[in-house]
C-alpha cells in the first residue's frame, strides 16, 4: 500500500512534460547563475591587486540521482511489483548503468568544463557502485567521471565532509542538487516548520550558489513525517501527521 502511494508522483517524475521542463528551466537557470558567478569573479581580479587572487582553481558541485542521472525507471518497477526502496533491487538498477541523463544536465556541465570548472559529483551512492556509476556517466559523456571527482557516501550520508573536501581546494561557484540537503545539512533537521526557517535563514547564499531541481518521489521532507523501518510503521506516522496537523 505504501508504495501505491507514491504512484502520481512517480508519473509525473517519469513522464510528465512538466517535470522536464522544469529541469530544463532549473539548468537555464544553472547557467546563468554560473555565468554570474564568473563575471563576480572577473570583476573581483580587476579591483584587487594580483596577488592577492584566490588562485584555487573553479568548481561545480552536483549530486548524481535525480539530478544528473534520471532513476525514475526504478521507482516505476517499485510501484508496478508493489515494493518500496530496497538496497538489493536499487543496487539490481544501478547495476545495469542504465540511467539516462536528466533533461538539462548534460549541456549545462560541458559548458561549466569549458568555462573552466571542475566538474565533482557528491553523492550517497554505496563504494560498491563506483564502477556502475562511473561507467553509466561516462557513457552518457559527463565530463570529469573518473575516480578523482566522483565522492560517495562514507559511512554516512552527510555530504558536509565531501563538500568541504573539494573547498579546500577549489572555488565552489554553484551546487545543483535535488535535495537541499545536497546544499547544507542543517536542511536535515525538519523538526521545527518543515525547515523553512532554514530557507529563511540560508536565502543568501541558496540563491547565490544553489539551484534545486525537482523530485517529489522521496527525499528528507518525506522522511521527516513517515520515518525509517517497515511499511506498517511508515504509514501509522504518516497517518498520526494528517492526525496532528489536523487533516
Amino acid at each position: 500500500m505504501l508504495a501505491q502511494q507514491g504512484t502520481d508522483a512517480v508519473i509525473w517524475q517519469h513522464a510528465s512534460a512538466e517535470a522536464h521542463w522544469l529541469y530544463v528551466q532549473g539548468y537555464d537557470h544553472a547557467t546563468w547563475k554560473l555565468e554570474t558567478n564568473l563575471t563576480a569573479i572577473d570583476a573581483e581580479k580587476q579591483m584587487v591587486d594580483s596577488m592577492e587572487w584566490d588562485r584555487r582553481p573553479l568548481a561545480v558541485i552536483v549530486d548524481i540521482d535525480e539530478t544528473v542521472l534520471d532513476n525514475s525507471p526504478y521507482q516505476v518497477s517499485a510501484i508496478k511489483h508493489d515494493r518500496t526502496f530496497d538496497q538489493a533491487t536499487w543496487r539490481e538498477w544501478t547495476d545495469k548503468s542504465a540511467a539516462k541523463a536528466s533533461p538539462g544536465a548534460l549541456g549545462f556541465l560541458q559548458y561549466a568544463k569549458s568555462a573552466g570548472c571542475e566538474v565533482f559529483y557528491i553523492t550517497n551512492r554505496d563504494i560498491r557502485e563506483k564502477a556502475s556509476t562511473l561507467k553509466n556517466l561516462q557513457d552518457l559523456g559527463f565530463p570529469d567521471a573518473d575516480e578523482k571527482h566522483l565522492l560517495l557516501m562514507e559511512g554516512t550520508s552527510d555530504k558536509t565532509e565531501r563538500r568541504e573536501r573539494v573547498k579546500a581546494t577549489h572555488q565552489v561557484l554553484l551546487l545543483v542538487g535535488d535535495q537541499l540537503r545536497d546544499f547544507d545539512e542543517r536542511f536535515k533537521d525538519r523538526g521545527v516548520n518543515h525547515g523553512w526557517d532554514q530557507l529563511n535563514d540560508l536565502h543568501d547564499s541558496l540563491s547565490q550558489y544553489f539551484i534545486l531541481l525537482p523530485n517529489p518521489m522521496y527525499g528528507t521532507w518525506r522522511d521527516a513525517i513517515q520515518g525509517k523501518g517497515t511499511d506498517a510503521e511508515k504509514h501509522a506516522r504518516v497517518k498520526a501527521w494528517f492526525e496532528k496537523n489536523g487533516y
